[in-house]
This record gives C-alpha cells, structure tokens and sequence, in this order.
C-alpha cells in the first residue's frame, strides 16, 4: 500500500531539488553578461542554447520514459544538471555560453517530464490533487537556488556554482531513489506516433495558455536581475531581491493553488491568477517610483504561479496511454515559451528599452484570459494504473 502523504511529500521535494541549479544560473547571469562583455541581444541570442535543446530533447524524454520509467531517469539526471551547472560560467565567448546552456537544457528537459509524469500519476493513481503545490515547491527551490549564491557569497563564483551542482545532484539523486513506483515501470513500448490532426485540439489550446504565462515566467527569471540593475546603483546588495520577491510569489501562488482550485475550479483561477499578472507588468513597465516594481514583481509572480501546473493537469487527464506525450507536447510550447520568450524580450530591450520588452508579454496574458475554458475538467472513463 503507498502512503499518499509520503509520496506527496517526497513528489514535492524533489520538484523543489530540480530547479536549484537553474535558480543559482538565472542570479549569476548578470555576472557572466558582465564577464563575457555581451550586450542584451548578444546575451539573448546566447540564451537561445536553452530552448534549442530543451524543446527537441522534451520529445526525445517522452520517448524515453516509458522504457526506463520517471524514477530511473531522475536517478540518473540529477547528477548530470549537477555537473553541467558549471559550464555556463567557464565559457569565454558568446558561442561558448550557447554551448553549455545548451547541455544545461538537455538535462532540465528530462528532468521535467519525468516530474509531471510521475506527479500526475500520482493524481489519477491516488486521487489527490498535488499539481500546484509540486510547481510550488519547484518555485521555493529556484528562490533557494538564487538566495545560495547570496549565502556563498564568500566563494567566488565558479566555487559556489560547483558546491550548488553537487548539493543539488546528489539530494535529486537520493530522493529519486526513495520515491514508490507508481504504474509499472517494466519497458514498454512507447505509444504509436498521433498525426497533427489526431492530437486532441483542447491540448493545443492548453498549450497556448500556458505559453502565455511560461514567457512571463521566464521573462522575470531571466531578465528581474537585469531590470533591477537598470534602476539600482551597480552594487547595490538589492538588485538580486526583485527576482527573490518574484520567486516567493511564485512558490506562494502554487502552493495555494490547489485550495483554490478545489474550490473555484480551474477555470476560474486561471483568469485570475492572470488579471494578477497584467497588473505586475503595469507596475515594472510605467514610469512609476521604484518600490511599485517590487509589487510588481510580487503581482507577477502570483499571477504566473498556476498556469503551467493547472496545465500539466489538463492535458495529463486528457489520455493515460498518452500521458507523457500530451506532457511533452504542452511542455514543448510552454517551457519553449519560458526558454524563448527572454531572448525576444532581450531583442526588444535591445532596439528600445527594457521596459517596451516587458509590455509585449501583456497581449498573450490577454489572450490566455480568452481560451482559459480550455482548462475546465472533462469527464471521460480512465484506465486504471496499475503498480506492481
């Protein structure tokens, strides 16, 4: 018999292990910009490695899960992110950095279709809704990742990166390994390829709702640190603090989100998660004064925190036999969005200002508010998992 407690608890641990090398990247690149001597369209364009990587290797993972299973694959990531960390640091060009963030992005991709996979299981196996709080507690581990380079500070940067990446790898590694089976784990045959048409037009629509609210998300990892640096003296211990604010926000929101949801639905807390979001882009791009941009940072991290997880949800439900594809496809576009959406933004920044960059994400929120109804829950017979 699996404790459903247990599981969660574990299930949400190791979602909050996963991001703590991205969080500890995302605060440092500011520092690797500065070293390497980019510009903002030089710094987007070598930000790109991570999309390049990530989108194709999310196919290859749903692939490949169902052979080795989401806990062999995890057993196995963890260590690798740990060990790549490093490599964004040491590169020494532009062409270098795409180069390690592209090798960064091939393990975070693994790693993210194993955790929804293995967390919607959970929800259809033992009936219990833990989707937003996993996410939340992926949102704490990036704050965690990005405060260590803070409490390391003694270090220098190189040093703290590797103690970060084996902390990390070794912890992910560790919890993998106590995680009960969900469903078989035995190799399987990965499910026959669906043609475009035959894919379920409400997971496309999915899709786009949480790209929408993924390029947010990313815009304010990615760019929080540089926005900040903009409006701050250059060593001002507070430049880092809009992305800790937009981190704990985040970790907040999901970790609400699933009482919310039980109680308005998903629909309802889609569009108003996103509202929320609008207002913080209003506050970080008018000419407002500067405290209004930690607000913010506040409001967006609140109003990005349930999309994607809501999302994960929905298109998990929409099929068992094809649960790790569905993922994988919404992944695909959303994380593309969380991957892509910065360099576009750096572009925009480049050509005129940082803030224009920022208000170009509101029309996608405005269209997520639109097809949110893509998320209300379909009624449909379920085959059962079992586990060995």
């Amino acid at each position: 018999m699996i404790d459903a407690k247990r599981t969660t608890l574990l299930t949400m641990l190791i979602f909050s292990l996963h991001p703590v090398a991205f969080g500890a990247w995302i605060a440092l690149i500011p520092v690797v910009k500065a070293n390497l001597g980019l510009n903002k369209a030089e710094l987007a364009i070598a930000l790109l490695g991570l999309p390049v990587a990530t989108v194709p290797s999310l196919q290859i993972a749903s692939r490949v899960m169902p052979r080795l299973g989401p806990r062999r694959i995890l057993r196995v990531m963890f260590p690798i992110q740990g060990a790549v960390l490093i490599l964004p640091f040491m590169a020494t060009s532009q062409a270098t950095l795409f180069l390690a963030l592209m090798m960064f992005g091939v393990a975070m991709a693994f790693m993210q279709v194993c955790l929804n996979v293995y967390a919607g299981r959970l929800e259809k196996q033992l009936g219990v809704i833990v989707m937003n709080r996993c996410h939340g507690a992926w949102a704490l581990g990036l704050m965690f990742g990005s405060l260590l380079v803070v409490w390391l500070a003694f270090l220098d940067d190189g040093l703290r990166l590797i103690s970060i990446g084996i902390l990390s790898g070794v912890a992910g590694a560790v919890v993998a390994s106590l995680l009960p089976q969900l469903g078989s784990e035995a190799a399987q045959a990965s499910p026959p390829r669906r043609s475009f048409k035959q894919v379920p037009k409400t997971l496309y629509l999915i899709s786009l709702l949480t790209l929408a609210v993924a390029m947010t998300e990313g815009a304010m990892a990615d760019w929080g640190a540089v926005y900040m640096s903009e409006r701050l003296p250059a060593d001002s211990l507070y430049i880092g603090m809009g992305v800790t604010v937009f981190a704990g926000a985040l970790a907040l929101g999901r970790l609400c989100g699933d009482f919310v949801n039980m109680r308005s639905g998903p629909v309802v807390l889609a569009r108003g998660s996103i509202i929320c979001a609008i207002a913080g882009l209003l506050c970080l791009v008018l000419p407002l004064p500067l405290g209004f941009a930690f607000v913010g940072f506040g409001l967006v991290g609140l109003g990005a925190s349930v999309g994607f997880p809501l999302g994960v949800s929905a298109a998990a439900a929409l099929d068992d036999e094809y649960e790790g594809a569905n993922i994988a496809i919404m992944s695909s576009i959303s994380i593309g969005g969380f991957l892509v959406g910065p360099p576009a933004i750096g572009f925009l920044a480049e050509a005129f200002n940082l803030r224009v960059g920022l208000a170009a994400l509101i029309p996608g929120l405005l269209a997520g508010i639109a097809i949110a109804g893509c998320l209300r829950p379909v009624n449909r017979p379920k085959k059962p998992i079992h586990s060995d």
